[in-house]
């Protein structure tokens, strides 16, 4: 059993988070609101910075090839540091990172803001600022990550989930229209609101006080503690089947990167219908949030979890298939508010599931291969259309999903027959 020690030297344990009553009300948890508040206002700003810098990009270059290459300045910094993050947020304070990082990201926006004043951006500094933005996100992920298990105890933990997704998905519809709309008052203007948000999220991280943040094993980096998240991964059936999961989920099911192709050429419904297709998974989400942060899962959650992904691959066919704006619309809702309950099922369970002094690590292999099916399935999904057809490629991709859900059932039995969620306790290390 390895030994804890506090960063000030001393030993001691790790403080355990009270245990409440399932029925007790968001609201009287300590500390929620405002882990709730860093995550979603950090996202919000990061929402309207990105659709901010693809306008002034595009502005100025009229290159569509920029705007790749902004997204992959993002990405890059994530594969090379996702392993060292995960060590430090395991190994020092985990609000000490994630308050380093929000401010560094609030400076970012001001850089971004002062040189939109002076006429002084160019596309190399944006894409340079981009990677530095992409480093402090990082690291201050899978540190941020590992708050709610620490202030939310396992019977309550699946509505508090589902609520922070609630608030999230909120942040994703709300972020890009008000950028939209705070961009056509100058760049410069939507920077600062950027900057006021990531020191509105640092306000709300130190107002956090953990109780496990400095009961740390300091250990210097080594290969065996880089890669230890993997290490406990493999060890632990049920946490590997759930993330690789979404990776090939999310990979083959990726409908949402072919939106433009089928509102422009396939519906005909012009920007408006595909502003319609774009909102339709975020509101579906938003509202499966809100009922499963009320009424969450009592029984069989890896089976639900499984008939969720099902339905994601099944959601995604139809809209392949649909040539009714109507139909489309209600297919995407259902494809996210299916998504919804898998990510709630998902993110459950690896937190509670990984001990305190792992979770770091973990919700960093957990944030590459997130952020690898995100990208990666846009990829896919273009070259798949390019060679095929925009529709039979989406239709494979909802097929390839709905054959990953049969054969993860039948792979990874252990996450089949998971049933309580508020049961799951961490496993030994």
């Amino acid at each position: 059993m390895t030994k804890v020690s506090n960063i000030d030297g001393s030993d001691g344990p790790a403080s355990p988070v009270e245990k409440l009553p399932d029925t007790t009300p968001l609201r009287q948890i300590p500390g929620l609101l405002a882990c709730l508040g860093t995550r979603t206002l950090a996202a919000f700003a990061s929402q309207i910075q990105a659709v901010a810098i693809g306008w002034q990009i595009y502005a100025m270059t009229h290159k569509v090839v920029l705007l790749g290459l902004v997204g992959l300045a993002q990405f890059l910094p994530m594969i090379i540091c996702v392993f060292p993050a995960g060590h430090v947020a395991d190994h020092f304070s985990r609000r000490r990172i994630v308050m380093i990082c929000q401010f560094m990201e609030a400076m970012l926006a001001l850089s971004l803001a002062t040189m939109s004043f002076m006429h002084a951006l160019t596309p190399f500094l944006i894409c340079l600022i981009v990677a530095l933005f992409g480093v402090c996100r990082s690291f201050e992920m899978p540190a941020q990550q590992t708050f709610l298990p620490n202030i939310v105890p396992a019977e309550v933990f699946p509505r508090a989930a589902a609520l922070g997704s609630s608030l999230f998905q909120v942040a994703s519809i709300a972020g890009p229209s008000l950028g939209g709309v705070l961009y056509g008052f100058g760049a410069g203007g939507c920077y600062i609101v950027c900057a006021a948000g990531f020191i509105s999220a640092l306000l709300c991280t130190s107002s956090l006080h953990l109780g496990s943040d400095s009961l740390r094993v300091r250990q210097p980096i080594t290969i065996e503690s880089l890669f230890g998240g993997i290490v406990f991964l493999r060890s632990q059936p049920a946490l590997l089947g759930a993330i690789s999961l979404d990776l090939f989920a999310v990979l083959l099911g990726g409908a949402t990167a072919m939106l433009p192709v089928y509102a422009d050429d396939i519906l005909h419904a012009g920007p408006l219908g595909l502003g319609l297709l774009r909102a339709a998974p975020a509101m579906g989400a938003v509202l499966m949030a809100v009922f499963l942060s009320f009424s969450p899962l009592k029984r069989h959650a890896g089976r639900i979890m499984f008939l969720s992904v099902a339905i994601f691959g099944l959601t995604t066919i139809l809209f392949a298939l649909s040539r009714s704006v109507f139909v489309s619309v209600l297919a995407l809702a259902i494809l996210g508010a299916a998504d919804v309950i898998s990510v709630m099922v998902r993110g459950t369970l690896v937190q509670l599931r990984t001990p305190d002094a792992m979770r770091g690590r973990v919700s960093a292999v957990n944030m590459l291969f997130i952020g690898s099916s995100n990208q990666l399935g846009e990829f896919e999904s273009g070259m798949l259309a390019a060679a095929i057809g925009t529709v039979p490629s989406v239709v494979a991709g909802g097929v390839g999903t709905l054959l990953v859900t049969l054969l993860w059932m039948k792979i990874f039995p252990d996450l089949r027959r998971l049933d309580r969620l508020d049961d799951i306790r961490p496993a030994d290390l």
